[in-house]
C-alpha cells in the first residue's frame, strides 16, 4: 500500500502545530511532516511537540539541514525521538539551501561532501557505534551514544541532483524528494539511488522512496496552485502538482506511486485557507482512493 500524509507548513504559526496534530492523529492520517525553513520553526523541537501530543500519526521532518549542527547532536536528538516514540518518527536530513546557509556562516564548499560525512557518521551512532572519523567537515573522537535506538532505524536524506541521488542510496536508508518532482522525475531519481546502492554494496537494503505532491482542493484550487508556481519563479508543467478533489488528488498520488514512490506527502500550497480541512481531506477523501 502507498503511504499518504500531509504537510504542516512552516508559513502557519507554531501555535497552531498542536490542533492539526492532534486532528491528524484522530482523523487516521498516517504521517504529518514538518520542514525546517529557515528562519522559520525547529524541526526537532516541533516533531518532539507533535509525537508528544498524539497517540498514533508519525511524524516526518523533511529536512533536517546538516550544516546547521554537529552530527553527534542530530544523533542525540534522533536517538531521544525514536526511543520516546518508537516506530513515530521519520528523520531526513539535506544539505541545506545554500543562500539560506551563507547567511548564518555555515555554507560549504563542498555539499555533498559534507552530507556524506554526516550521513555515515549519523547512521554509525544510531547503530550504537564508537565512531571516530577525521573528514573534511565532520570529526569525532571516540564517540558513542550512551542511549541509542533500541533497534535499526531509518535515517532519510534529501536529493534533488544526480550525485546527491547516488549518495542517498549508497548512504541513506531513504530519499525525500521535492514537490518539483515529476512521475518521470521519480523513475529517474529511482534509477540513480539504485546506482548509488549498487556501488556502496547495499543493493539487498530496502530504500524508501518519499515524494512531496502540491496539492490544491476546493473552488480556487486551479487558482492558487498556478500561483504557487508563480511565487517560486517557475512554470506550471503537466504531472507536477494537482488541483482538483480526491479523485484528481490521488489518481496523482497514483501516477508517483507507479513511479516508484513508496509515499507521497500532500503539500498545501502557502496560502491554504483551511489547513486543517486539507488533513480531513487528505485523510477521510483521498485515503480511501489510494490503494
Amino acid at each position: 500500500m502507498t503511504g499518504l500524509g500531509a504537510v504542516f507548513r512552516p508559513q502557519l504559526a507554531p501555535e497552531r502545530l498542536r490542533a492539526i496534530a492532534r486532528l491528524a492523529d484522530e482523523s487516521g492520517l498516517e504521517e504529518l511532516w514538518l520542514w525546517e525553513d529557515c528562519f522559520r520553526e525547529g524541526g526537532i523541537s516541533t516533531a518532539a511537540a507533535a509525537l508528544a501530543w498524539t497517540e498514533r500519526v508519525r511524524v516526518g521532518v523533511g529536512l533536517l539541514p546538516v550544516p546547521l549542527r554537529n552530527v553527534a547532536l542530530t544523533a542525540m536528538e534522533a536517538a531521544s525521538l525514536y526511543r520516546m516514540f518508537p516506530g513515530r518518527a521519520v528523520l531526513g536530513v539535506g544539505h541545506g539551501v545554500q543562500d539560506w546557509m551563507g547567511q548564518v556562516g555555515a555554507r560549504a564548499e563542498s555539499p555533498v561532501t559534507l552530507l556524506r560525512e554526516h550521513l555515515l557518521a549519523l547512521r554509525a551512532l544510531l547503530r550504537g557505534e564508537r565512531v571516530t572519523t577525521s573528514g573534511r567537515y565532520v570529526k569525532l573522537d571516540d564517540v558513542a551514544l550512551d542511549w541509542p535506538p533500541q533497534g535499526p532505524v531509518e535515517v532519510l536524506a534529501g536529493a534533488t541532483g544526480p550525485r546527491s541521488l547516488q549518495l542517498a542510496g549508497e548512504a541513506a536508508d531513504g530519499t525525500v524528494l521535492t514537490a518539483s518532482t515529476s512521475p518521470e522525475g521519480v523513475r529517474r531519481a529511482r534509477q540513480l539511488i539504485d546506482e548509488g546502492r549498487a556501488s556502496g554494496g547495499r543493493s539487498g537494503d530496502s530504500h524508501t522512496v518519499v515524494v512531496y505532491l502540491l496539492a490544491a482542493t476546493g473552488p480556487d484550487a486551479a487558482t492558487r496552485l498556478r500561483a504557487e508556481f508563480v511565487a517560486e519563479g517557475r512554470d506550471q508543467v503537466p504531472d507536477l502538482g494537482v488541483a482538483g478533489d480526491a479523485r484528481a488528488v490521488a489518481n496523482a498520488v497514483q501516477r508517483l506511486a507507479d513511479a516508484g514512490a513508496d509515499t507521497v506527502i500532500l503539500q498545501p500550497t502557502g496560502d491554504e485557507p483551511d489547513p486543517e480541512g486539507f488533513v480531513r481531506f487528505t485523510a477521510e477523501e483521498v485515503r480511501p482512493l489510494v490503494p
